[in-house]
């Protein structure tokens, strides 16, 4: 198979964590003999100081030209810190998603074993663990109308959504829902919002379509909770932008560790596959960010393609690593591992360069040799 893709490596550890998943992409191509072909564009902070614009036009156009996209992530304190600055990194992920129509983000979330001690939540409620967010990505009050007064005493972020919008990415999350253990949640604010009282009319709706699911609904401030008290209660979470945001968010912390969640945006034209972490700036260059976000966001990637074979050994490759103690400083700030490690580690385990048993004593750190 022959596929082109786009890459946007982006600001701080974007394009470190981005390499690893690349070198695992290539190591997919070569044992499965497909050929992979990567376009690097620019975004981000990284690109406002090239071009003046966080998303230049040639990004735009090689991303509608390629079958799929790889991203990093954008930020940078020198604009972070700068309530004046005009032109910020974040503008051009949102841009990015509202040219591609990329209005679903697809976050799952399941717990490995291994690492069940470093959850700030109690051992025995993750057992089970196993959830999507399905997050709409281009409505609601991030892409609503603003407004700041001229004297800069009031502010307004308008929150809209309509029918059709609420529609597309409704039926995707139950169709996942179908394949999966049948149960889907939306999480609103219906008491008190207008679009949650829309969202609930529309999913209670399409829900009489797919009448094998069970359908739940639950205010965000109590899923907020649930997600701590009771976490595998939830299979399919379906929910609006800024919730999906800050929900998703929070379940990644069950994990613990931002930089093991992957994430896939799709759209009717492309998706655009990420981890959910931001770019980290005080770990840029340092070798020392967790890449597996980036690698199971590639694993995505392949599903997307329909190589499910190709992303289910990139995923026992990332399970393998974890299970043999292979991590980043994130995970165990003392007996860590490089990014670059992990990237050979996974890539060899993809390609069949190693195997399952592994001698310890022979592990060097920046070196994938485990014979």
């Amino acid at each position: 198979m022959k596929k082109n893709i786009a890459v946007i490596a982006g600001d701080g550890i974007g394009p470190e964590v981005t390499n690893q998943a690349i070198k695992v992409l290539n190591a997919v191509a070569e044992h499965y003999g497909h050929d992979f072909n990567y376009s690097f564009c620019l975004m981000g902070a990284v690109a406002i100081d090239a071009t003046g614009k966080a998303l230049p036009d040639e990004t735009i156009t090689t991303c509608l030209e390629s079958d799929a996209i790889l991203f990093g992530a954008v930020g940078h304190p020198k604009y972070d810190n700068d309530p004046n600055v005009k032109v910020r990194p974040e503008q051009g992920l949102l841009a990015i998603r509202k040219v591609l129509q990329l209005y679903c983000n697809i976050r799952p979330l399941s717990i490995y074993p291994s690492l069940a001690h470093l959850s700030p939540i109690k051992e025995d409620l993750l057992q089970g663990v196993d959830m999507v967010v399905y997050r709409e990505l281009t409505g609601g009050i991030y892409f609503g109308e603003k407004h700041t007064s001229g004297d800069g005493f009031n502010a307004t972020d308008t929150c809209n959504y309509s029918v059709a919008e609420i529609d597309r990415i409704a039926h995707l999350a139950f169709k996942n829902a179908q394949i999966r253990r049948k149960k889907l949640t939306l999480i609103d604010k219906a008491h008190v919002m207008e679009t949650s009282r829309l969202w609930r009319k529309v999913v209670q709706e399409i829900a009489t379509q797919y009448p094998d699911v069970t359908v739940d609904y639950m205010f965000v401030d109590n899923a907020a909770m649930q997600i701590i008290v009771n976490p595998k209660q939830f299979d399919v979470i379906l929910t609006e932008n800024m919730f999906g945001d800050i929900i998703s968010h929070e379940a990644s912390a069950l994990n613990g560790s931002l930089g093991l969640v992957p994430s896939a945006s799709v759209g009717n034209i492309t998706a655009l596959f990420e981890p959910i972490h931001g770019s980290y700036p005080q770990a840029a260059g340092k070798d020392i960010a967790n890449p597996i976000g980036s690698i199971l966001s590639a694993a995505m990637m392949l599903d997307y393609f329909q190589l499910h074979e190709e992303a289910r050994r990139v995923r026992e490759a990332v399970s393998w690593t974890l299970n043999n103690k292979f991590v980043t400083k994130d995970i165990d700030p003392i007996n860590f591992y490089f990014t670059s490690t992990l990237g050979e580690l996974i890539a060899d385990y993809v390609g069949h360069r190693i195997t399952d048993e592994v001698n310890h004593e022979n592990i060097e750190l920046r070196k994938s040799t485990v014979i």
